[in-house]
């Protein structure tokens, strides 16, 4: 009987030990570069996760994270915002000291930001914004940008170019999801000659209370939208299962105008693929066609982008760089060097899930 009591011990230690190790936390000091001075209420998260805080009176914050990668994003009024990637895997000093810098725009910048303004950017865009930020899925439908009010648009018309900025934290409230989501929105672009929009960001999740009824509901929608995304397919990358978690990856010619393909049969070959304990190194380079077969694309993308009506998979390209890194959280880096176009290009922020999301 005490062996079993003992054994059972020693079971229950190596597991709570093995849960710990896929945790890890982060203590900062913000202050200010120039003071030397802590700064109280600072703004300190992960972006696309849940996990967030504000400084004490001492500039310190704490957070404590699941296993991955992240980026550590520290934002305080009136000064230029600080990120900084993160991981398990990284081996952190005791405190990170952070130090912001004031912001400063002359009066030249100012007076040509201005004269290019749209007065009634809100009413003239609004729309179109949303659409190219938030999305056109049927999420999308359900999400609510609460403070609209907040937005700037630019137009030029020599580049033919709409950009919009926003003066504080988007609030956007996804319903279909059950997240509200603060979106520090770096820039949005829309060029008119080649009919491409860019959006660069930091959003920060929330989950919304709700019953237990409305709960299961989200659930159910979270991993639909789960099923066949680019964090799905970092995942079952980093663990060696995109083929039996139904991704198909061509690798196609090197033609930009071809979509003429060659199906990777062998997607973890020791040329490309370099795995240790810690992440997964992606060595590719070039254009890529990455399908999804197990959910059928839905029919408003088919509609939008007049594709046949029997499609069956989720179709993505995406263009690599230089390869990538990806950690076991479906973090990746770096991201500027994989765009993609097609499926995931098409759901945006209404389909976003965050980092620290468990498939169920």
């Amino acid at each position: 009987m005490r062996k079993s009591i003992a054994v059972l011990l020693l079971t229950f230690v190596c597991m709570l030990s093995l849960a710990q190790q896929k945790e890890f936390s982060v203590l900062g000091k913000v202050i200010d570069s120039a003071t030397r001075q802590p700064l109280l209420g600072a703004s300190a998260f992960c972006q696309n996760t849940t996990h967030g805080t504000i400084t004490n009176n001492e500039g310190l914050f704490f957070l404590r994270l699941p296993g991955g990668g992240y980026d550590l994003v520290i934002s305080y009024t009136g000064y230029a915002k600080y990120v900084t990637r993160i991981s398990s895997n990284q081996v952190l000093a005791d405190t990170l000291v952070i130090e912001l810098v004031k912001e400063e725009k002359t009066m030249t910048e100012v007076a040509v930001v201005a004269s290019n303004e749209v007065a009634d950017g809100l009413t003239k865009y609004g729309s179109f914004f949303t659409d190219h930020f938030i999305g056109t899925t049927p999420n999308a439908s359900q999400c609510v940008l609460q403070n609209p009010e907040a937005l700037r648009f630019f137009y030029t018309k020599k580049r033919n170019r709409l950009k919009v900025t926003a003066k504080e934290d988007l609030i956007v409230k996804n319903y279909a999801l059950g997240y509200t989501i603060r979106y520090q929105l770096d820039s949005f672009s829309y060029d008119y000659n080649t009919n491409i929009s860019q959006f660069t960001g930091y959003p920060f999740f929330q989950e919304m209370d709700s019953t237990d009824a409305v709960a299961e509901k989200w659930i159910k929608s979270r991993a639909k939208t789960y099923l066949g995304s680019r964090l799905h397919f970092m995942r079952s990358m980093f663990d060696s299962s995109a083929s039996e978690e139904g991704f198909i990856v061509e690798k196609l010619d090197d033609d930009p105008k071809s979509v003429k393909g060659t199906i990777i049969k062998d997607l973890y070959d020791s040329t490309v693929y370099i795995a240790d304990s810690n992440d997964v190194t992606i060595n590719w380079a070039g254009r890529y066609r990455v399908s999804y077969k197990t959910v059928y694309p839905d029919k408003r993308f088919l509609e939008e982008l007049k594709l046949p009506a029997n499609t069956r998979m989720q179709v993505t390209l995406v263009a690599v760089t230089d390869g990538f890194v990806i950690e076991e959280n479906g973090y990746f880096y770096e991201q500027y060097d994989v765009i993609n176009t097609g499926y995931w290009a098409w759901k945006k922020l209404a389909e976003l899930l965050p980092y620290n999301y468990e498939y169920e």
